[in-house]
C-alpha cells in the first residue's frame, strides 16, 4: 500500500500564490508519473499538471504559464507552485501518483484532496 499526504492549500487573494505538496510513502519500489488534478463544485475533475519520471511536464490549458509542477524523487514528493491565482482556480486539488510497489504491482493512488480558494 501507498499513502499520499497533501499540504499547502488555503485561502488566497486573486493574483496571489500558493504551493501544494504531496508526499508518497509506503511500499514503493518506483514512482512513475505524478500529477495534480482539481475538481470545482458541479464540475468534472480535470488535469492541472503532471510530470513524468524523466521530468517532462504537461499542463492544462487554463494554468499554462502560471503553474509549475516539480518533483523531488529522493523525497517521493511532488509540488505544484501556483502563481497569478484567479477565482476560477478555486477547487479541491488532488494529487495522483502512479507507482510500482515492492510487490511488483503497478497502481495509481489519489491523495485526500486539499482546498484552494481564491477570493478577495
Amino acid at each position: 500500500q501507498v499513502q499520499l499526504v497533501e499540504s499547502g492549500g488555503g485561502l488566497v487573494q486573486p493574483g496571489g500564490s500558493l504551493r501544494l505538496s504531496c508526499e508518497a510513502s509506503g511500499s514503493i519500489y518506483r514512482i512513475y508519473r505524478m500529477g495534480w488534478y482539481r475538481q470545482a463544485p458541479a464540475k468534472q475533475r480535470e488535469l492541472v499538471a503532471s510530470i513524468a519520471a524523466g521530468d517532462s511536464a504537461n499542463y492544462g490549458d487554463s494554468v499554462e504559464g502560471r503553474f509549475t509542477i516539480s518533483r523531488d524523487n529522493a523525497k517521493n514528493t511532488v509540488y505544484l507552485q501556483m502563481n497569478s491565482l484567479r477565482p476560477e482556480d478555486t477547487a479541491v486539488y488532488y494529487c495522483n501518483v502512479e507507482t510500482l510497489e515492492t510487490t511488483m504491482r503497478r497502481n495509481s493512488y489519489w491523495g485526500q484532496g486539499t482546498q484552494v480558494t481564491v477570493s478577495s
